[in-house]
């Protein structure tokens, strides 16, 4: 295995800064929004935030921040 193509967790996330994200959290709660920033311990700040329930948009919120702890996945 050369390790080319093998990522960090973060480095994944970084090329995601300023693109759509839909972030599934604990409690099946889910947000889509523009990323905007992270840190280390996944803490997310999404601009035009939107909660979801069933893929239908419930709530817009605008900026938010997720704590990372609360975070199932993220998908760009």
């Amino acid at each position: 295995m050369s390790g080319q193509n093998v990522q960090r967790p973060l480095d994944a996330l970084g090329k995601s800064v300023d693109s759509p994200v839909l972030i599934k959290l604990k409690g099946d709660r889910e947000f889509r929004g523009i990323l905007k920033s992270f840190d280390l311990h996944m803490n997310l700040v999404l601009n035009n935030a939107e909660e979801l329930q069933d893929g239908e948009i419930t709530r817009k919120l605008g900026v938010v921040l997720i704590r990372g702890d609360n975070i199932v996945y993220i998908s760009p």
